[in-house]
């Protein structure tokens, strides 16, 4: 599971990172993007066309399948069920909806050490909680290295407050994230069973 989070700059960024996917990567993406409430989102469109995989603006009770990109429609917020998503239009989490943060922590609650999480360009903080959740359920969290995002905010936050996360350039994002899913799962370092983590 590679849920990734963007905002200002982001659709560029997202557009690279995809096109670098191969079309049979054994992975399902979950892409959040800031956009106004009220927009008319063509990022599922404009992901098809700059990669192989297809994205999809997500439904509620969608069932999650291999190598498909799944969008947070705008005003909606996207949650990670074991084997399906949840689109609704619950609570802003820190002013947001859809909410980087509440990708990430449904992800981590439901998936553990599947999870690959990814922050890329954006003002602001959002993801880091999120990403901090990843990495205490056992999954592997991704930054884009702040010096070459167009709005380094996101980057330099989750950088500064999650430990043990990976920052790379934009070019080594999409092979990193194949290497990862391509390789046997560590053993946990903890068991989700002792961890809480608030919805």
């Amino acid at each position: 599971m590679v849920p990734i989070g963007a905002s200002a700059g982001g659709v560029e960024a997202l557009s690279y990172l995809v096109g670098q996917l191969p079309p049979d990567v054994p992975a399902s993406v979950f892409v959040v993007v800031h956009v106004p409430s009220n927009a008319h989102s063509m990022l599922p469109r404009i992901l098809s066309r700059a990669g192989r995989l297809p994205a999809v603006h997500a439904e509620d009770n969608m069932l999650i399948e291999a190598g498909k990109i799944y969008v947070a429609p705008p005003d909606h917020r996207m949650l990670l069920l074991p084997d399906r998503i949840r689109v609704d239009r619950g609570p802003r989490d820190s002013g947001y909806r859809p909410s980087i943060d509440r990708l990430f922590r449904s992800a981590a609650r439901a998936y553990g050490r599947k999870v690959i999480a990814v922050v890329l360009t954006g003002n602001l903080a959002d993801g880091t909680a999120g990403m901090r959740a990843v990495r205490r359920f056992g999954g592997v969290g991704i930054v884009q290295d702040p010096a070459e995002a167009l709005h380094p905010g996101m980057p330099l936050s989750a950088m500064k407050h999650v430990e043990k996360e990976c920052v790379l350039s934009l070019p080594d994002i999409a092979p990193a994230i194949v290497r990862l899913v391509n390789e046997p799962l560590a053993e946990p370092e903890v068991s989700t069973r002792e961890l809480e983590l608030p919805r």
